[in-house]
């Protein structure tokens, strides 16, 4: 009678062992930037994305949430000296009803795909330098959300 016991109380531990184990948190966020073309001419305008993969069971909040409590998904853009970047174009948002939320939630799942432009003058005087984009945002599951967090991810843009 007691060995059925121990072995359904071993199980349990053991379940909840891994849920401790591999519950997810905002370090599950991969965050990777791509410019292209990544060598241009003067006076030309090069596209580039930082894409954010979020695994399943992890949502991010949208950079317009809807609720003034969450921490919106917000791109800054570092460019050198001379460079400009235009408007970051960020991806439309999907509405989830979560169990933390009386109301819908605008969020990113799965991968979300934040887009900008880089545009290197005619009068541009360098042969290229390094595009920063600094992300900040707040990662959730559905039960809670996670302190927002900010990654950094580099470019390189050569001019000819």
């Amino acid at each position: 009678m007691m060995k059925p016991l121990f072995r359904l109380l071993g199980a349990i531990t053991l379940m909840f062992s891994l849920s401790i184990v591999f519950a997810q948190t905002s370090t599950d966020v991969n965050v990777s930037g791509n410019i292209a073309p990544d060598k241009i001419k003067k006076g030309r305008i090069a596209r580039a994305v930082i894409t954010v993969d979020i695994p399943s069971g992890l949502h991010i909040q949208s950079s317009r949430p809807l609720d003034k409590f969450l921490v919106a998904t917000k791109l800054d853009v570092e460019t050198p000296s001379g460079m400009t970047s235009g408007p970051i174009s960020y991806p439309r948002a999907l509405m989830r009803k979560l169990k933390f939320s009386k109301g819908n939630v605008a969020v990113y799942e799965g991968r979300a795909m934040i887009r900008f432009n880089v545009t290197v003058p005619a009068t541009y005087s360098g042969d290229g330098g390094e595009i920063k984009g600094k992300l900040r945002f707040q990662a959730c599951n559905d039960e809670s959300c996670f302190p927002p967090v900010t990654r950094e991810v580099k470019m390189r843009l050569y001019v000819e």
